[in-house]
């Protein structure tokens, strides 16, 4: 675990421009000119150091085609196991619709093939397993705040949560059933994809498919698979635990930057 935290992604020597990238969700953020006082102000200190020293746009390092793992683990649910999913893969996703609700202006449902149809983005970024294992592989999918600008966002909401498939506990309340959770600063990130291919194939079941969180900045237990809902909300009150997401509920931190 050592190694993992002293390899901290500081932004050196980056050939993409921070500022230009995040033009676009700068707005989102502007709609309510407190939601960042507001959320500076929930902020842990891990949070709080990473984003003074790196800057909230800082970008994780992004690596060349050559330096693509030639293995990379399955962390966390290899595959749900439930019959609705396994319907879904029967069709190779053609019914799965990504459901956007909550603290949004306008509710919607995305296809598969619709997500497809939005400008995408690639980027070639390591991702570090809380078990102290990291591999380096190729994603792309659609900038999360693109699909917040298209449902737009009610001036309360302050945190995205990612609803998915798997399901890790038997429970009656549904808390068993993984979901996690990030703020609209890390939402609206350049580097902030939901992607649906890895190394330029889509998804398979082991690596989340058809839809996982790409959040460059955190640890992977943050990077949601099987994604089925977004829901905007105000607070965590409302969600089983009310610390933000399944690992969280049980310990874990919930902002888990690297």
């Amino acid at each position: 675990m050592s190694n993992l935290f002293t390899r901290r992604r500081f932004l050196i020597g980056s050939t993409l421009s921070a500022s230009a990238l995040t033009l676009s969700g700068c707005d989102l953020l502007d709609q309510n000119a407190d939601i960042a006082t507001v959320l500076r102000s929930a902020e842990q200190l891990t949070m709080k150091a990473q984003r003074l020293l790196q800057g909230r746009s800082a970008l994780a390092r992004e690596f060349d085609e050559k330096d693509i793992s030639p293995s990379f683990r399955v962390n966390g649910t290899s595959a749900p196991d439930s019959d609705e999913y396994a319907a879904l893969v029967e069709t190779q996703f053609a019914e799965w619709r990504l459901k956007i609700d909550g603290l949004v202006d306008q509710p919607r449902e995305f296809s598969l093939a619709d997500l497809k149809a939005l400008p995408a983005r690639t980027q070639i970024t390591r991702h570090d397993c809380v078990e102290g294992w990291s591999a380096i592989g190729k994603w792309t999918g659609v900038p999360l705040a693109s699909l917040l600008r298209l449902t737009g966002l009610k001036p309360t909401a302050r945190y995205v949560v990612l609803h998915c498939a798997d399901e890790l506990e038997k429970t009656l309340d549904g808390s068993g059933r993984y979901y996690e959770s990030i703020d609209l600063i890390d939402a609206v990130h350049p580097q902030t994809i939901l992607a649906y291919q890895m190394n330029g194939q889509n998804l398979s079941v082991g690596h989340g498919a058809p839809l996982r969180l790409r959040v460059e900045r955190q640890l992977g237990y943050k990077q949601a698979k099987y994604i089925m809902r977004i829901e905007l909300v105000d607070s965590f009150a409302a969600l089983w635990g009310g610390n933000g997401g399944f690992w969280e509920d049980r310990g874990y931190e919930w902002y888990a930057g690297i």
